[in-house]
């Protein structure tokens, strides 16, 4: 239960720090930021297994930096698609 609370608010951090970094306005909520953020950690987590030899499971101060580079990659995304 700790863990699933432990990956939320890892979520809206990442979340809140990707749309800080990237310049322009997302009309998004609290929830548009925590989805931002749970998708940027999942898509950190897969680049981090891709290009190191990190698992899935393993939890870290370079888990927050790849949550925050994975939200900053899907917030791009989701600008592109929106247009």
């Amino acid at each position: 239960m700790f863990s699933l609370i432990y990956f939320l608010v890892i979520g809206l951090i990442a979340g809140a720090l990707a749309r800080f970094l990237v310049p322009g306005e997302d009309k998004m909520g609290i929830g548009g930021t925590l989805g931002l953020g749970v998708v940027g950690a999942f898509v950190g987590g897969l680049l981090a297994v891709i290009f190191t030899s990190a698992t899935l499971a393993s939890f870290g101060p370079s888990g927050l930096i790849g949550s925050v580079i994975g939200g900053i990659v899907a917030l791009l995304v989701y600008r592109q698609i929106k247009k």
